[in-house]
């Protein structure tokens, strides 16, 4: 996704390593634990998450968006222009807006 978007070979791998990289380890009754490595790169609190998360929403709505040109999903239409929407997003939320039909379900799933 991060070459898709144009970032260079050099900045990825920067980021393969921040996420790589943590040691984490526990308060227990005051005092912390021995380090140790998580098992999933992001954790919670991450200030890399953010960013992250809206790299992979643009792969998701890129998604979507493929979908309707190949009128697998129908998105619903608001307004006098009649404006297609398929998508809304905000923070971590994302809600999809279509017509209900089991095509529709397919094509989410």
């Amino acid at each position: 996704m991060f070459k898709m978007m144009g970032f260079c070979a050099k900045w990825i791998s920067w980021i393969k390593g921040c996420l790589k990289s943590a040691s984490i380890s526990i308060l227990i009754n005051g005092s912390p634990t021995s380090e140790f490595t998580p098992q999933r790169a992001l954790r919670q609190g991450d200030p890399l998450a953010p960013f992250l998360f809206n790299i992979v929403v643009e792969g998701l709505n890129g998604l979507v968006r493929e979908a309707m040109d190949k009128n697998l999903f129908q998105g619903f239409l608001v307004a006098r222009n009649e404006v297609k929407v398929s998508i809304l997003q905000y923070v971590d939320d994302t809600l999809f807006l279509g017509k209900a039909s089991m095509e529709n379900v397919k094509a989410i799933r």
